[in-house]
């Protein structure tokens, strides 16, 4: 579990695409000296494993799924990356709840400066705008950004200052590929709605209270 306070960036020295996947080589030196290997680690916003540590750099296996479902596959040696170390159960929460699990990819198409700021606006799938809510949280290559404003097809974010400077967004180039992942939040809440209200694919035979619901589930562990 990560928070989407990317830590810092770092540069892909090596892509090396195997059976069934990729290996990435991600050189980081200062990063690195808090990890040991099985920690997990997010890349652009994707949850990877450490696998081995090579001079000042740390190693990671990406799957056939994921280079599929994610903008990792294009990666290149030179490349930089968001990186963020895992939750910590006793840090502070400072962005939102991301897992790393990424629901898809959407394009920068516009960045703006407004003032101290700067306006970035991303197109995204239906299947991820389905959970953007004005006001509400989104991951983008693991950052965790306000949505300021919901269209269409996308949506706008203000980003500070201190975001640009430590993330890679600033050296996106406009139609560049990006990790979105939504709130999970959002589709538990929708999850549950649909099983207890009976608008899911698998219809809930009557609809009932949350009250209804714990003394059913105080009755079974009886």
């Amino acid at each position: 579990m990560f928070t989407g306070l990317i830590e810092c960036e770092g540069i892909i020295t090596r892509a090396e695409r195997m059976s069934g996947g990729m290996r990435l080589e991600v050189y980081s030196p200062e990063f690195g000296r808090d990890m040991a290997i099985g920690d997990s680690i997010a890349v652009d916003g994707v949850c990877l494993t450490v696998a081995k540590f090579i001079r000042g750099a740390f190693l990671a296996d990406v799957s056939a799924e994921t280079l599929e479902r994610t903008t990792l596959g294009a990666l290149q040696p030179g490349a930089k990356v968001n990186l963020e170390r895992a939750l910590r159960l006793s840090d502070r929460l400072g962005g939102h709840l991301v897992s790393g699990h990424v629901d898809g990819t959407g394009h920068l198409e516009l960045r703006q400066p407004a003032g101290k700021f700067t306006v970035y606006q991303f197109q995204a799938p239906p299947d991820v705008m389905r959970y953007v809510v004005e006001k509400g949280s989104i991951a983008v290559d693991g950052i965790s950004l306000t949505v300021a404003k919901v269209g269409p097809q996308g949506f706008t974010a203000a980003v500070i200052p201190q975001t640009d400077t430590v993330t890679t967004l600033k050296d996106k180039a406009i139609g560049a590929a990006v990790n979105l992942e939504s709130d999970m939040l959002a589709k538990y809440v929708e999850l549950f709605i649909g099983v207890y209200g009976g608008t899911s694919g698998t219809p809930a035979p009557e609809k009932r209270g949350l009250g209804e619901l714990l003394r059913e589930l105080s009755e079974g562990g009886r």
